[in-house]
């Protein structure tokens, strides 16, 4: 069976994922989620994407969100590094730097620690990795999130229009709250 078969059979359960990194990226600790109510699945785009979500709009907003989960095998766990990365990919209409608006916070799942930052303001990020091309994309929200297994750090970013980051809230911190060694 390939990578991308198993990820598509994996799919195709609509309440318990489990996700390792298999096959050419080697042995890694496998994570395990409970996916929630309205969350709708697609395959992966790349192979360092592990699972992605369409999370449907709320009443307003022009776009669905994304939620997408990130391995990368071999990397070692830089929490801060990656939360300045993240706050980067914002900008202020007001010029404030965004660092001083972004929040912070841990929990623990299942043995795991998780650091999780919120974030708001117009998003910037580039288009795809070192691409001139950046989004222009004004009241947008991004929570991202830290999973630290003995495998190695899994990234996990809900982003999106502010009203269906919101709408989706409760329902990703159920997910992150569903996070545990497969």
């Amino acid at each position: 069976m390939t990578l991308t078969m198993l990820r598509r059979s994996l799919f195709a359960a609509p309440v318990l994922v489990v996700l390792s990194a298999l096959a050419s990226v080697g042995a890694a600790a496998s994570l395990a989620f409970d996916t929630p109510p309205g969350w709708v699945s697609k395959a992966p785009s790349s192979s360092s994407r592990v699972a992605e979500f369409t999370l449907p709009r709320a009443d307003g907003d022009a776009e669905d969100a994304d939620v997408t989960v990130f391995f990368f095998p071999g990397m070692s766990s830089n929490v801060q590094a990656n939360l300045d990365r993240w706050i980067g990919q914002f900008a202020q209409p007001d010029g404030s730097a965004t660092k001083d608006r972004a929040k912070t916070s841990t929990l623990e799942a299942h043995g795991l620690a998780i650091t999780l930052l919120d974030v708001t303001g117009t998003f910037v990020a580039e288009v795809s990795p070192g691409s001139a091309d950046h989004f222009n994309k004004p009241g947008f929200r991004m929570l991202a999130a830290v999973v630290e297994t003995p495998g190695g750090p899994y990234f996990v970013k809900l982003t999106g229009p502010g009203r269906t980051v919101a709408k989706w809230l409760d329902s990703f911190q159920a997910f992150l709250k569903s996070l545990r060694v497969g």
